[in-house]
């Protein structure tokens, strides 16, 4: 008998928007460095950095370079007129205190902010500074985190009450027999899973299983698609994900050591199982920033340690689940940001809707490919230039010519 084909391996549910335009916040207490890391990322001074809470109240907006080496190599190999690499879209938004959820400090309004984006830079002092004051009166990063925690998971408990309450009103004159009557049952069922997450669990909401699995055990007859749709639309702010910035001072820094950073991730692996942790320094970004290339390598050289903004921007583009495919030629590289899944005539309508909408095929090569062979010849000769259809999924580093219909 012929071995059996393995299992494919399931899909990971895509928690949020299903864009490839999507945002990233920045959140914490007051007085964490936020502003300043937000300026030292976008290299702008947008961000209202001060020494009293609330200094920001609309939040900032800036596009960030992805740095990529690829891209880099694609740009030296080609040497393009134009250089579009990926960007990562960042908001500055205003400290969160305790009782924001029910509108303490300007609460409400900042935690609309919060819903507004797609994932979450939080960031976390671990530095102490008496001319820096601390809203909560010392620093704790341990409780800092637990009151972000806290602040978030009450509002979607809110949230989802207040939902779950008007679906069970609209329910009652439901019957059994129509499909629109079956789908807003199955639609209370889920609501009703995602408030036990949040009460019951004393879960985030993207720490459950929402895997197809789980949706055919629990609903019989809901789809996995449906249960996904119901979760996503109501925009809950635990579902989106987290990247942990510890802010460090320069000292502890570049010495790889503080007290605070083996508890910060003993909290994570306790309560946010998985999500990452960098270490940073606003102090030293706030320094490298203002150098100019030349004098930021040789700063870094001569204090042994660099700049983590790179690292960071990195991390907030994977944990939105986003990729980029490439177009490369002597007028322009560019890379082209899409959601991880994305088929082949969804990634060429990122560049025109005429791609997507008259989609013929795309010829498309590995960068692996690319830069072990040399050329786009030597990658054609050896096999490796692909035609894909329709079904076809883009892998991050594609590199794609697309062929549309007129």
């Amino acid at each position: 008998m012929p071995p059996k084909k393995a299992a494919a391996p399931e899909k990971k549910a895509l928690l949020g928007r299903p864009s490839n335009n999507l945002k990233i916040g920045i959140v914490g207490l007051p007085n964490v460095g936020k502003s300043s890391f937000f300026n030292a990322l976008s290299e702008t001074d947008l961000g209202k950095a001060a020494n009293f809470p609330y200094a920001t109240i609309n939040p900032e907006e800036a596009r960030i370079p992805v740095p990529d080496t690829r891209f880099e190599w694609l740009c030296e190999t080609y040497k393009p007129v134009s250089r579009v690499p990926a960007f990562l879209t960042c908001i500055d938004i205003a400290g969160l205190t305790a009782g924001a959820s029910t509108g303490a400090g300007l609460g409400n309004a900042f935690l609309s902010h919060v819903r507004a984006v797609d994932g979450i830079f939080q960031v976390v002092r671990a530095f102490d500074d008496a001319e820096v004051i601390h809203v909560e009166g010392d620093v704790d990063p341990l409780r800092d985190m637990e009151i972000i925690q806290t602040e978030l998971r009450l509002k979607d408990i809110e949230w989802v009450e207040k939902h779950l309450e008007g679906l069970k009103r609209s329910g009652r004159s439901l019957g059994s027999t129509s499909l629109a009557d079956k789908a807003k049952k199955e639609e209370i069922a889920t609501v009703e899973k995602i408030y036990k997450v949040l009460t019951v669990d004393s879960k985030d909401v993207r720490k459950a299983d929402w895997s197809n699995k789980e949706a055919s055990i629990s609903f019989l007859s809901i789809t996995s698609i449906h249960f996904i749709e119901v979760v996503n639309g109501l925009t809950l702010l635990t579902a989106k994900p987290i990247t942990y910035l510890v802010n460090l001072s320069e000292r502890d820094y570049i010495r790889k050591k503080n007290k605070w950073l083996p508890k910060i991730k003993a909290w994570i692996d306790a309560n946010n199982p998985g999500d990452p942790l960098i270490p940073f320094s606003v102090a030293l970004e706030e320094r490298l920033v203002a150098m100019s290339p030349e004098e930021k390598k040789e700063e870094e050289a001569k204090i042994g340690a660099t700049s983590a903004l790179g690292k960071i921007t990195q991390a907030g583009y994977s944990s939105l689940d986003l990729i980029r495919y490439f177009t490369c030629g002597p007028d322009e590289v560019r890379a082209w940001t899409i959601r991880r899944g994305t088929k082949a005539p969804q990634a060429a309508g990122v560049i025109h809707s005429d791609f997507e909408n008259k989609f013929v095929c795309g010829e498309i090569m590995s960068y692996d490919d690319l830069k072990e062979h040399g050329s786009e010849a030597a990658v054609k000769a050896a096999g490796k230039l692909r035609q894909q259809g329709k079904p076809y999924e883009m892998v991050d580093g594609d590199i794609a010519y697309w062929k549309a219909g007129n």
